[in-house]
Protein backbone atom coordinates (compact mmCIF):
# COMPACT_ATOMS: atom_id res chain seq x y z
CA UNK A 1 0.00 0.00 0.00
CA UNK A 2 1.29 3.49 -1.01
CA UNK A 3 0.52 6.99 -0.75
CA UNK A 4 -1.07 7.03 -3.91
CA UNK A 5 -3.43 4.27 -3.30
CA UNK A 6 -4.52 6.37 -0.20
CA UNK A 7 -5.04 9.31 -1.82
CA UNK A 8 -6.78 7.85 -4.69
CA UNK A 9 -9.19 6.23 -2.38
CA UNK A 10 -9.53 9.80 -0.73
CA UNK A 11 -9.98 11.07 -3.95
CA UNK A 12 -12.78 8.49 -4.96
CA UNK A 13 -14.97 8.57 -1.65
CA UNK A 14 -15.11 12.42 -1.44
CA UNK A 15 -16.11 12.58 -5.08
CA UNK A 16 -19.07 9.73 -4.22
CA UNK A 17 -20.66 11.85 -0.67
CA UNK A 18 -20.87 15.11 -2.93
CA UNK A 19 -22.50 13.29 -5.64
CA UNK A 20 -24.86 11.17 -3.19
CA UNK A 21 -25.67 14.51 -1.85
CA UNK A 22 -28.25 16.08 -3.71
CA UNK A 23 -29.90 12.59 -4.23
CA UNK A 24 -30.38 11.93 -0.36
CA UNK A 25 -30.86 15.34 0.99
CA UNK A 26 -34.04 16.01 -0.88
CA UNK A 27 -35.20 12.35 -0.46
CA UNK A 28 -34.37 13.50 3.78
CA UNK A 29 -36.82 16.37 3.27
CA UNK A 30 -39.58 14.68 1.50
CA UNK A 31 -39.61 12.00 3.84
CA UNK A 32 -39.91 14.55 6.75
CA UNK A 33 -36.50 13.19 8.44
CA UNK A 34 -35.89 16.74 10.60
CA UNK A 35 -33.63 17.20 13.18
CA UNK A 36 -35.34 17.49 17.00
CA UNK A 37 -33.67 20.49 18.55
CA UNK A 38 -33.15 20.41 22.63
CA UNK A 39 -35.69 23.44 24.16
CA UNK A 40 -32.38 23.87 26.84
CA UNK A 41 -29.61 24.12 24.43
CA UNK A 42 -28.23 27.13 22.95
CA UNK A 43 -31.11 29.25 21.24
CA UNK A 44 -29.50 29.89 18.10
CA UNK A 45 -29.93 25.98 17.79
CA UNK A 46 -33.57 26.56 17.36
CA UNK A 47 -33.43 27.73 13.69
CA UNK A 48 -32.14 24.35 12.97
CA UNK A 49 -35.46 22.64 13.78
CA UNK A 50 -36.63 20.17 10.54
CA UNK A 51 -33.10 20.36 9.13
CA UNK A 52 -32.73 16.48 7.40
CA UNK A 53 -30.80 14.56 9.69
CA UNK A 54 -29.78 10.77 9.14
CA UNK A 55 -27.47 12.15 6.59
CA UNK A 56 -24.55 9.19 7.84
CA UNK A 57 -26.29 7.27 5.57
CA UNK A 58 -24.32 9.33 3.04
CA UNK A 59 -21.10 9.12 4.32
CA UNK A 60 -21.33 5.67 5.03
CA UNK A 61 -22.54 4.82 1.50
CA UNK A 62 -19.89 6.91 -0.40
CA UNK A 63 -17.08 5.24 2.05
CA UNK A 64 -18.25 1.50 1.69
CA UNK A 65 -18.62 1.81 -1.94
CA UNK A 66 -14.79 3.17 -1.95
CA UNK A 67 -13.70 0.70 0.31
CA UNK A 68 -15.21 -1.82 -1.84
CA UNK A 69 -13.45 -0.79 -5.07
CA UNK A 70 -10.29 -0.77 -3.43
CA UNK A 71 -9.58 -3.23 -0.68
CA UNK A 72 -8.52 -6.53 -0.57
CA UNK A 73 -10.90 -9.32 1.11
CA UNK A 74 -8.87 -10.14 4.43
CA UNK A 75 -9.99 -10.18 7.79
CA UNK A 76 -9.45 -7.09 8.48
CA UNK A 77 -11.75 -6.20 5.27
CA UNK A 78 -14.71 -7.43 7.29
CA UNK A 79 -13.71 -6.64 10.88
CA UNK A 80 -13.53 -3.15 9.78
CA UNK A 81 -17.11 -3.25 8.01
CA UNK A 82 -19.07 -5.39 11.09
CA UNK A 83 -17.31 -2.14 13.08
CA UNK A 84 -18.14 0.63 11.07
CA UNK A 85 -21.67 -0.61 9.52
CA UNK A 86 -22.86 -2.69 12.10
CA UNK A 87 -22.04 0.63 14.52
CA UNK A 88 -23.81 2.61 12.11
CA UNK A 89 -26.65 0.32 11.87
CA UNK A 90 -27.52 0.60 15.33
CA UNK A 91 -27.32 4.80 15.05
CA UNK A 92 -29.49 4.18 11.92
CA UNK A 93 -32.36 2.37 14.49
CA UNK A 94 -31.96 4.95 16.87
CA UNK A 95 -32.61 7.88 14.10
CA UNK A 96 -35.29 6.20 12.76
CA UNK A 97 -37.17 5.64 15.98
CA UNK A 98 -36.50 9.18 17.08
CA UNK A 99 -37.85 10.71 13.65
CA UNK A 100 -40.79 7.80 12.59
CA UNK A 101 -41.82 7.92 16.43
CA UNK A 102 -41.73 11.59 17.22
CA UNK A 103 -39.47 10.64 20.16
CA UNK A 104 -37.00 11.94 22.23
CA UNK A 105 -35.30 9.56 22.70
CA UNK A 106 -35.04 6.63 19.89
CA UNK A 107 -33.30 3.22 21.26
CA UNK A 108 -33.75 2.53 25.00
CA UNK A 109 -29.90 2.66 26.58
CA UNK A 110 -30.54 -0.32 26.88
CA UNK A 111 -31.19 -1.17 23.22
CA UNK A 112 -28.61 0.47 21.83
CA UNK A 113 -25.98 -1.05 24.70
CA UNK A 114 -27.23 -4.85 23.68
CA UNK A 115 -26.49 -3.22 19.92
CA UNK A 116 -22.92 -1.42 20.49
CA UNK A 117 -22.31 -5.25 22.47
CA UNK A 118 -23.10 -7.34 19.99
CA UNK A 119 -20.71 -5.84 16.80
CA UNK A 120 -18.18 -5.40 19.60
CA UNK A 121 -18.60 -9.08 19.98
CA UNK A 122 -18.64 -10.10 16.60
CA UNK A 123 -15.35 -8.08 15.67
CA UNK A 124 -13.38 -9.75 18.61
CA UNK A 125 -14.91 -12.85 17.35
CA UNK A 126 -12.91 -12.45 13.82
CA UNK A 127 -9.75 -11.10 15.71
CA UNK A 128 -9.95 -14.38 18.43
CA UNK A 129 -10.51 -16.52 14.78
CA UNK A 130 -7.75 -14.76 12.93
CA UNK A 131 -4.76 -14.86 15.86
CA UNK A 132 -5.16 -11.71 16.29
CA UNK A 133 -2.15 -10.43 19.06
CA UNK A 134 -3.62 -9.74 22.32
CA UNK A 135 -0.49 -7.46 23.33
CA UNK A 136 -0.58 -3.91 23.81
CA UNK A 137 2.07 -1.15 23.50
CA UNK A 138 2.64 2.30 24.65
CA UNK A 139 3.37 5.40 22.70
CA UNK A 140 7.36 5.85 23.71
CA UNK A 141 7.59 3.10 25.53
CA UNK A 142 9.45 -0.22 24.67
CA UNK A 143 8.50 -4.01 24.64
CA UNK A 144 4.54 -5.00 24.98
CA UNK A 145 2.19 -6.71 27.54
CA UNK A 146 0.27 -9.42 26.66
CA UNK A 147 -3.57 -9.27 28.38
CA UNK A 148 -4.78 -12.61 26.56
CA UNK A 149 -8.68 -12.89 27.22
CA UNK A 150 -8.22 -9.58 29.21
CA UNK A 151 -7.34 -7.96 25.58
CA UNK A 152 -10.77 -8.52 24.50
CA UNK A 153 -12.07 -6.83 27.31
CA UNK A 154 -10.25 -3.67 26.12
CA UNK A 155 -11.36 -4.27 22.66
CA UNK A 156 -15.33 -4.04 23.75
CA UNK A 157 -14.20 -0.81 25.81
CA UNK A 158 -12.45 0.76 23.30
CA UNK A 159 -15.50 0.25 21.00
CA UNK A 160 -18.09 2.05 23.70
CA UNK A 161 -15.95 4.46 24.47
CA UNK A 162 -14.81 5.72 21.18
CA UNK A 163 -18.99 5.50 20.04
CA UNK A 164 -20.36 7.21 22.25
CA UNK A 165 -17.30 9.80 22.12
CA UNK A 166 -17.79 10.82 18.76
CA UNK A 167 -21.37 10.63 19.35
CA UNK A 168 -21.26 13.18 21.90
CA UNK A 169 -18.97 15.78 19.52
CA UNK A 170 -21.82 15.65 16.75
CA UNK A 171 -23.28 18.98 18.13
CA UNK A 172 -22.02 21.51 15.61
CA UNK A 173 -22.32 22.38 12.36
CA UNK A 174 -19.06 20.77 10.71
CA UNK A 175 -17.59 19.77 14.24
CA UNK A 176 -17.59 16.20 13.91
CA UNK A 177 -16.65 16.09 9.94
CA UNK A 178 -13.33 17.80 10.67
CA UNK A 179 -12.52 16.43 13.76
CA UNK A 180 -12.90 12.70 12.10
CA UNK A 181 -11.32 13.72 9.36
CA UNK A 182 -8.02 14.64 10.74
CA UNK A 183 -8.22 12.02 12.76
CA UNK A 184 -8.44 9.81 10.31
CA UNK A 185 -6.02 11.39 8.47
CA UNK A 186 -3.22 10.44 10.98
CA UNK A 187 -4.44 6.55 10.64
CA UNK A 188 -3.96 6.83 7.36
CA UNK A 189 -0.23 7.54 7.13
CA UNK A 190 0.27 5.11 10.46
CA UNK A 191 -1.84 2.24 8.53
CA UNK A 192 0.25 2.55 5.85
CA UNK A 193 3.65 2.76 7.97
CA UNK A 194 2.19 0.05 9.61
CA UNK A 195 1.64 -2.18 6.59
CA UNK A 196 -2.11 -2.60 7.46
CA UNK A 197 -3.73 -1.86 3.72
CA UNK A 198 -7.21 -2.59 4.68
CA UNK A 199 -7.09 0.00 7.59
CA UNK A 200 -4.57 2.72 5.35
CA UNK A 201 -7.54 2.04 2.12
CA UNK A 202 -10.52 2.29 5.09
CA UNK A 203 -9.01 5.83 6.84
CA UNK A 204 -8.97 7.46 3.39
CA UNK A 205 -12.33 6.62 2.57
CA UNK A 206 -13.61 7.56 5.45
CA UNK A 207 -11.64 11.08 5.23
CA UNK A 208 -13.04 11.44 1.63
CA UNK A 209 -16.71 10.88 2.38
CA UNK A 210 -16.58 12.85 5.71
CA UNK A 211 -14.97 16.08 3.66
CA UNK A 212 -17.94 15.31 0.78
CA UNK A 213 -20.56 15.53 3.47
CA UNK A 214 -18.78 18.56 5.11
CA UNK A 215 -19.51 20.78 1.77
CA UNK A 216 -23.41 19.97 3.10
CA UNK A 217 -22.68 20.04 6.73
CA UNK A 218 -20.35 23.10 7.33
CA UNK A 219 -22.55 26.37 8.60
CA UNK A 220 -25.26 26.76 8.41
CA UNK A 221 -25.66 22.93 7.47
CA UNK A 222 -27.88 21.53 4.64
CA UNK A 223 -27.93 17.79 6.72
CA UNK A 224 -26.76 16.49 9.81
CA UNK A 225 -25.34 13.05 9.87
CA UNK A 226 -26.89 11.95 13.30
CA UNK A 227 -26.33 8.35 15.30
CA UNK A 228 -25.91 7.09 11.62
CA UNK A 229 -22.84 8.95 11.33
CA UNK A 230 -21.30 9.36 14.22
CA UNK A 231 -22.01 5.69 15.68
CA UNK A 232 -20.43 4.27 12.47
CA UNK A 233 -17.69 6.72 12.35
CA UNK A 234 -16.75 5.64 16.05
CA UNK A 235 -16.71 2.12 15.44
CA UNK A 236 -14.60 2.68 12.47
CA UNK A 237 -12.02 4.43 14.64
CA UNK A 238 -11.81 2.23 17.39
CA UNK A 239 -11.30 -0.89 14.29
CA UNK A 240 -8.18 1.00 12.95
CA UNK A 241 -7.11 1.94 15.90
CA UNK A 242 -7.09 -1.75 17.36
CA UNK A 243 -6.34 -3.54 13.52
CA UNK A 244 -2.72 -0.92 13.74
CA UNK A 245 -2.02 -1.90 17.22
CA UNK A 246 -2.03 1.36 18.50
CA UNK A 247 -5.15 0.51 21.03
CA UNK A 248 -3.34 3.43 23.65
CA UNK A 249 -2.36 5.96 20.66
CA UNK A 250 -6.23 6.56 20.17
CA UNK A 251 -6.35 8.47 23.72
CA UNK A 252 -4.21 11.12 21.82
CA UNK A 253 -5.27 11.13 18.42
CA UNK A 254 -9.17 11.14 19.38
CA UNK A 255 -8.12 13.37 21.79
CA UNK A 256 -11.08 16.20 21.04
CA UNK A 257 -13.58 13.08 21.64
CA UNK A 258 -12.00 11.82 24.38
CA UNK A 259 -12.38 15.86 25.90
CA UNK A 260 -16.22 16.05 24.95
CA UNK A 261 -16.76 12.15 26.74
CA UNK A 262 -15.10 13.90 29.78
CA UNK A 263 -17.08 17.00 29.73
CA UNK A 264 -20.58 15.08 29.78
CA UNK A 265 -18.92 12.26 32.81
CA UNK A 266 -17.44 15.48 34.35
CA UNK A 267 -21.14 17.08 34.06
CA UNK A 268 -23.27 14.06 35.12
CA UNK A 269 -21.07 13.63 37.90
CA UNK A 270 -20.79 16.63 39.63
CA UNK A 271 -24.74 16.92 39.18
CA UNK A 272 -25.44 13.99 41.03
CA UNK A 273 -22.74 14.20 43.70
CA UNK A 274 -22.79 17.92 44.70
CA UNK A 275 -26.16 19.33 43.02
CA UNK A 276 -24.19 22.31 40.62
CA UNK A 277 -22.70 21.47 37.25
CA UNK A 278 -18.98 22.29 35.93
CA UNK A 279 -19.78 23.71 32.28
CA UNK A 280 -22.58 26.21 31.59
CA UNK A 281 -23.58 22.71 29.25
CA UNK A 282 -22.38 19.78 28.00
CA UNK A 283 -20.86 18.30 25.74
CA UNK A 284 -18.22 21.03 26.21
CA UNK A 285 -18.15 22.72 22.84
CA UNK A 286 -21.96 23.81 23.74
CA UNK A 287 -20.01 25.52 26.84
CA UNK A 288 -18.10 27.45 24.86
CA UNK A 289 -20.95 28.74 22.76
CA UNK A 290 -23.17 29.75 26.01
CA UNK A 291 -19.65 31.93 26.91
CA UNK A 292 -20.35 33.84 24.05
CA UNK A 293 -18.20 32.18 21.25
CA UNK A 294 -19.81 31.85 17.67
CA UNK A 295 -20.62 28.14 16.68
CA UNK A 296 -17.89 28.96 13.90
CA UNK A 297 -15.62 30.05 16.21
CA UNK A 298 -15.90 27.05 18.50
CA UNK A 299 -15.87 24.32 15.33
CA UNK A 300 -12.62 26.13 14.01
CA UNK A 301 -10.99 25.97 17.31
CA UNK A 302 -11.93 22.10 17.77
CA UNK A 303 -10.60 21.33 14.22
CA UNK A 304 -6.92 22.90 15.15
CA UNK A 305 -7.04 21.02 18.12
CA UNK A 306 -8.07 18.12 16.23
CA UNK A 307 -4.95 18.77 14.13
CA UNK A 308 -2.27 19.44 16.65
CA UNK A 309 -3.37 16.01 18.23
CA UNK A 310 -3.25 14.31 14.93
CA UNK A 311 0.04 15.47 14.74
CA UNK A 312 1.31 14.95 17.91
CA UNK A 313 -0.35 10.94 17.48
CA UNK A 314 1.99 10.91 14.40
CA UNK A 315 5.04 11.66 16.44
CA UNK A 316 4.34 9.82 18.79
CA UNK A 317 4.25 6.73 16.51
CA UNK A 318 7.28 7.51 15.22
CA UNK A 319 8.85 7.54 18.42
Amino acid sequence: MDYGSVLLTLGVSFVLAVLFGPLLIPLLRRLKFGQQVRDDGPQSHLKKTGTPTMGGVIILLALTVAYLKFSDRGFEFWAILVACLGFGLVGFLDDYIKIAFKRSLGLTAKQKLFGQLLFSIVFCGILYYHDHPTTIGFPGVEGTWDLGWGYYVLVIVMFFAASNAVNFTDGLDGLLSGTSALAFGAYAVIAVEAAEPQAAVFSAALVGAVLGFLVYNAHPAKVFMGDTGSLGIGGGLAAVAILTKTEFLLIVIGGVFVLEMLSVIIQVASFKTRGKRVFKMSPIHHHFELSGWSEWRVVTTFWLAGLVLAAAGLFLYKM
